[in-house]
């Protein structure tokens, strides 16, 4: 994976980070269940975290 690649990728993580933390506070106000939403949460953090090693 090139830098630009990497780059790119940590780009879309960022905004599909931040419709999934949206996801989860719209499910939480309604009181509704918000494992899926932050599972996947946490799946974007691991994957950015592993693309700025690789970033390095």
């Amino acid at each position: 994976m090139t830098q630009s690649e990497i780059q790119n990728r940590i780009a879309e993580l960022k905004m599909e980070y931040m419709r999934a933390q949206d996801d989860l506070e719209k499910l939480e106000s309604v009181g509704r269940d918000g494992a899926s939403a932050q599972k996947r949460l946490t799946l974007i953090e691991e994957e950015l975290s592993e693309l700025r090693k690789l970033e390095e």
